[in-house]
């Protein structure tokens, strides 16, 4: 195997600069390791990535930003990013209109849905309140010990009727958790609960791209390089597409589930959820406020007005709709999905222009009940692995891998050198 062209040995080499992979690398820098950062694409993010597509500014996939995560505060600057907020709270559409579903605390005068009788009965209301200010005020360390099941089990056992289960979580939590059938891990939904209570969702101006970035950015030059893919784990390194090895004491595959598998064969991964969002150009926009709708008889996962929430996400002045749906739906499916667009914003789809269009297969990890909320980062020795596979499925999550990741690396190497 041809060795590099720079010839050394890192102290630690890190497979992927996705969240996880950036935190990881940055961490071990921090430590005085000399690290090099492999990304396969042409740029750092992983599926935190933007594209500019006629002239619209386009996630790959909708993404929000939550200001609440503790890794996020930790590790980057928002002011640069210039976030705008989404309106706090969902609207969703019924068979009696367009009802809404807002945190009476943040815009009390927009709490009017929530009056017994309409969204929600006086007894779902005591149990909601019960249950938020229960996840809003514990510890995250509190919740993830918790008791585990499904969310429709957590929901059952907080007193929320189905009904309201039906009306509301339902359609809202299948676009936070990629499934519809609420079988998602109920620790992990009393997390997420906790997070959308004390953040805020935002957008950057510049797109969901801007965040890794930012981190990318703040690396010293020479440590990540784009465009260099790596097809095998070596007993020294890595060795990347094109034949050449690279020397390295510790390798930490931060990659996404698959590759992850790939590189550490054997290694288990859970299933993934496969996401679509299609893009249309609108010359009025159908809403103009920056909320997220969501649809009870979930033909759809979401969707929003993306330029309500950032306007420059346009060049031309059009609005720029965002909808997603679970899978990669065909043509008669995605036909299907604009008449309900119609039906929700009360308007005529027929002039909609599709602009762009973004499946993402393993959008996200499945994490059903009774589904560890994080896995050993350690592989064998000198070999790690992380990313949101490894924690639970969010920005925070994988950012937390990566830094738990770079923990054990700095542990391993100084017992190595102590030895």
């Amino acid at each position: 195997m041809k060795r590099t062209s720079d010839d050394a040995r890192y102290d630690a080499v890190v497979v992927g600069a996705g969240a996880a992979g950036l935190a990881c690398s940055a961490d071990l820098l921090a430590a005085g390791l000399r690290v090099l950062l492999l990304e396969a694409g042409d740029a750092a993010g992983g599926r935190m990535r933007t594209d500019r597509v006629a002239g619209f500014t386009v996630d790959r996939g909708f993404q929000v930003f939550n200001t609440s995560y503790p890794q996020v505060k930790r590790r980057v600057r928002l002011r640069p990013l210039r976030l705008r907020p989404f309106t706090p709270g969902v609207l969703v559409h019924t068979e009696r209109g367009p009802l809404r579903f807002t945190d009476p605390s943040r815009r009390p005068g927009e709490a009017r849905d929530l009056l017994p009788g309409r969204l929600a009965s006086g007894r779902d209301l005591l149990a909601l309140s019960v249950l938020s200010a229960r996840d809003a005020l514990a510890p995250a360390s509190v919740l993830r010990r918790g008791p585990d099941g499904t969310t429709r089990e957590a929901l059952a056992a907080a007193g929320l009727s189905p009904r309201l289960v039906e009306t509301f979580f339902r359609p809202f939590l299948s676009g936070v958790f990629l499934e519809d059938r609420l079988e998602t891990s109920a620790r992990f939904f009393h997390l997420v609960w906790r997070s959308m209570l004390r953040g805020t969702l935002c957008l950057p101006a510049e797109g969901i791209g801007a965040v890794p970035a930012q981190l990318a950015a703040r690396l010293p030059p020479d440590v990540l390089r784009t465009g260099s893919a790596v097809s095998a784990l070596g007993p020294d390194g890595v060795v990347l597409a094109d034949g050449r090895a690279v020397r390295s004491r510790a390798v930490v595959v931060a990659t996404g589930q698959r590759v992850a598998a790939e590189l550490l064969p054997g290694l288990a991964v859970p299933a993934g959820r496969t996401v679509t969002t299609l893009y249309h150009a609108v010359d009025r926009p159908p809403l103009d406020e920056p909320v997220l709708v969501v649809d009870s008889a979930r033909r759809f996962l979401n969707t929003c007005v993306l330029t309500a929430v950032q306007p420059g996400f346009s060049t031309d002045g059009r609005a720029l709709v965002s909808t997603s749906v679970l899978g990669s739906p065909g043509p008669s499916d995605t036909a299907a999905v604009l008449a309900a667009l119609g039906e929700v914003y009360g308007v005529d789809p027929a002039g909609w222009e599709p602009v762009h269009r973004v499946t993402v297969p393993d959008a996200l990890p499945a994490m059903p009940g009774a589904m560890p909320l994080s896995r050993s980062v350690r592989w064998a020795p000198g070999r790690y692995v992380c990313g949101d596979h490894r924690a639970t499925g969010s920005v925070q999550g994988a950012l937390a891998s990566g830094a738990r990741a770079a923990r054990a690396v700095l542990a391993d190497l100084r017992a190595g050198a102590a030895a």
